[in-house]
């Protein structure tokens, strides 16, 4: 509530995630019987992505709709972000349960078993008032009515999303991913991988050509995210942040036939003091 309340008074909404069907595996420690293998998984140590996911039985949706109930209680936020990435699908291929669904519910696979989760979430969500959003992974086996994308695996995400339809942020790895390198990795701070400098962050076009003319008002925003694993203090994050969160700013909300590189660059140490 605090941090609502402060983002209210800056005029910034706060949107929650809660991760499904994968990333779940601490939620499946202590909840185990909403996992398809009947066993108790570990709490990880490790971040990273693993085969422990939900199951779609009926009281596993009774049970994040509650979650949900809550988050949306606590979060008055139009968005309500459901993950839908990095869920490896081997233990619904190995579950009984997970197979009888698909061929009751007349699926192709588990793709699209994924995209019947998506849809009964988004259902819920819808019904009460809110919209679902989540990465680019929710189109795989087909995207729920009214989900919106954020497109992190590079732009075609984003730009199938936005032609069919759908709104979309564009949040592309390889540029707006402010936990990788912003300069010479040897000089800088151990990071995950990567590399985007300022530069390459002022010149990007959250607009991509791909997008038909009449579709490109579904391109709702662009995105930087910032993983923290590697980051052990609130002053790494801003180092990490920043400048390239002032790059950021400046494609959101200028033309790109106002960008000027040299202008920026003259202005940016007004904003680092």
């Amino acid at each position: 509530r605090e941090i609502v309340t402060y983002g209210q008074l800056r005029n910034i909404t706060i949107v929650p995630e809660i991760e499904m069907p994968g990333h779940s595996q601490a939620a499946l420690a202590a909840y185990p019987e909403y996992g398809c293998t009947g066993k108790t998984p570990k709490v990880l140590t490790y971040w990273g992505v693993t085969d422990t996911i939900f199951c779609p039985y009926e009281k596993t949706f009774t049970f994040l709709e509650d979650i949900l109930s809550e988050v949306m209680t606590l979060f008055p936020s139009e968005f309500i972000h459901i993950g839908g990435d990095e869920a490896p699908k081997k233990h619904w291929e190995q579950s009984a349960f997970c197979q009888n669904l698909i061929k009751k519910e007349n699926l192709k696979d588990e793709h699209e078993l994924q995209s019947y989760f998506i849809r009964r979430i988004d259902k819920f969500l819808t019904a009460n008032g809110r919209r679902l959003i989540g990465w680019d992974e929710i189109l795989e086996g087909g995207l729920a009515p009214g989900a919106s994308v954020m497109s992190w695996r590079g732009e075609e995400g984003g730009i199938a999303a936005a032609n069919a339809g759908h709104d979309v942020v564009l949040t592309p790895g390889f540029v707006m991913y402010f936990d990788h390198y912003q300069g010479d990795p040897k000089k800088e701070p151990l990071a995950i991988g990567g590399f985007s400098d300022l530069k390459k962050v002022f010149q990007y076009n959250p607009m991509p050509d791909s997008i038909k003319e009449d579709k490109k008002h579904h391109v709702i925003g662009v995105q930087a995210n910032v993983w923290t694993e590697y980051m052990k203090s609130f002053e790494h994050v801003e180092y990490m942040v920043n400048p390239r969160i002032l790059a950021l700013s400046e494609i959101a909300w200028v033309n790109p036939d106002r960008k000027d590189w040299k202008n920026f660059a003259k202005r940016l140490p007004h904003n680092l003091m």
